[in-house]
């Protein structure tokens, strides 16, 4: 997906940020792991296709969307396949399918904490994904329908763990130079020193540096455009 343009100070050609390349590698196999247990905790019958034109993970998916848009209380087991499965998923706009109902069913602080974790001691892989998968936890409680087994519901707060991730991604972007991994924290990270307590101001000077002189293509020209925003 291409990001929208920037327009530059006094008139100067909009900047256009550049396509995030994919993944170096696509998971695709994991992942379908992960599905196949959040279809399996959650009872889903997936549908067979006798023109055989969609595969079956094309097939489970549709039969989640399916099945979201209905009543439906989810077990306590959910939550973790959910949540591995929206960390797993290659796909940055369609892990959004298991972020969403595990937000409505068991909170916004219970999810983001598990993703925190995977990003502070997870696999370079799982850092990555679960950095993919913090974009869609902002998004409104749309699912009322969705509830879990043993709810424990708390004030919704769109702010929670926002400081803790932010310090989080900081620090993982500057000391892991693993390429998918700053690929995807870079677009999310704030790079303003007011941003952080002053002890964190060396890290976003460091971030910054780092950015600027990458070999990669999209870092550099990333950079550049968050920097003028």
């Amino acid at each position: 997906m291409e990001h929208g343009g920037v327009g530059g100070e006094g008139g100067s050609r909009p900047l256009v940020f550049r396509v995030l390349p994919g993944r170096g590698s696509d998971g695709a196999g994991e992942f379908r792991g992960c599905l196949a247990d959040v279809v399996d905790v959650l009872g889903i019958e997936v549908p067979g296709d006798a023109n055989g034109r969609m595969g079956w993970g094309q097939r489970a998916r549709g039969a989640l969307r399916a099945a979201f848009r209905q009543e439906m209380v989810l077990p306590e087991s959910a939550f973790d396949a959910l949540v591995r499965a929206a960390v797993h998923d290659p796909d940055p706009s369609r892990n959004r399918q298991f972020v969403e109902p595990a937000l409505n069913a068991f909170g916004r602080r219970r999810v983001r904490a598990a993703l925190l974790d995977y990003l502070r001691t997870g696999s370079d892989a799982e850092r990555a994904g679960a950095v993919r998968a913090w974009y869609w936890t902002a998004l409104p409680l749309k699912l009322p329908q969705v509830r879990a087994e043993q709810a424990d519901p708390e004030p919704d707060d769109r702010s929670v763990l926002n400081r803790e991730y932010a310090r989080a991604a900081l620090e993982e972007f500057v000391h892991n130079e693993h390429l998918d991994v700053r690929r995807c924290i870079l677009p999310g990270l704030a790079l303003s020193r007011s941003a952080y307590p002053e002890e964190l101001h060396h890290l976003v000077d460091a971030a910054t540096a780092i950015a600027r002189a990458h070999p990669d293509d999209y870092i550099r020209h990333r950079i550049e455009i968050q920097i003028r925003q």
